[in-house]
């Protein structure tokens, strides 16, 4: 399950702007960004609506790393598949449409 919540940091403490769901020492991984604008004080959690984020990256995701689809497949990518993948862009690239005759 991957979830963006709003927080703000107290020290080792990170304290969220809504339940998440978990059970009381559910052990998580957490992926920590800063937001652009300055966070609100303790008052102002739940008064007002935090805008809507895109989520990261999935947990343990790195740059370069070959755990991504197209990299898992690097080891085991041949002359062959490359040849297909070419016939299958040409064919796409091809007219499919005919002539009319007058």
């Amino acid at each position: 399950m991957i979830k963006v919540i709003h927080g703000v940091v107290h020290g080792k403490t990170i304290e969220v702007d809504e339940d998440l769901g978990l059970m009381d020492g559910q052990t998580v991984d957490l992926i920590v960004t800063v937001t652009a604008s300055p966070g609100p004080c303790a008052e102002e959690i739940g008064s007002r609506e935090s805008p809507k984020k895109l989520p990261g990256p999935p947990p343990g995701w790195q740059p370069g790393s070959r755990r991504t689809a197209a990299g898992m497949l690097a080891d085991s990518w041949t002359e062959e598949d490359d040849r297909i993948l070419e016939e299958i862009y040409r064919d796409r690239k091809r007219e499919t449409r005919r002539e009319v005759p007058e």
